[in-house]
């Protein structure tokens, strides 16, 4: 069942929304490692039918790609290494100016100048 604060929020803020092609990445994927059957199929057509039809898709481009790599530098020689596809996420979120909408804040904390909202949270 979805969480009913993070559903009210997309009801506020849906048309101000996009997805990064990294979160893209990781919803498709993880769907097709699922066994064939009704799940994978009612998730497919989900993220076919209502995922990419109502966010945009942000690529991760040469800007994004840019940010990533100076801030991946930066947090490595701090001892505080990101995982790869969170920084993709990130820096695709910084270069557009926007706020990165995720329950797992503490996956973006380290990142310098990215304002990160847990939707889930009231």
């Amino acid at each position: 069942m979805p969480d009913r604060a993070i559903v009210n929020r997309l009801d506020q803020h849906g048309p101000e929304c996009a997805i990064a092609a990294p979160v893209w990445h990781e919803l498709t994927y993880g769907c097709r490692r699922l066994p064939k059957g009704k799940r994978r199929t009612a998730i497919e057509v989900y993220l076919r039918e209502v995922v990419r039809r109502s966010f945009p898709n942000l690529p991760y481009d040469e800007a994004a790609a840019t940010w990533h790599g100076e801030e991946g530098a930066r947090l490595d020689a701090l001892g505080k290494p990101a995982p790869f596809v969170d920084g993709q996420i990130a820096a695709v979120v910084h270069v557009h100016g926007l706020v990165l909408v995720t329950t797992n804040e503490s996956h973006f904390a380290g990142f310098k100048g990215l304002e990160v909202e847990n939707w889930s949270k009231p």
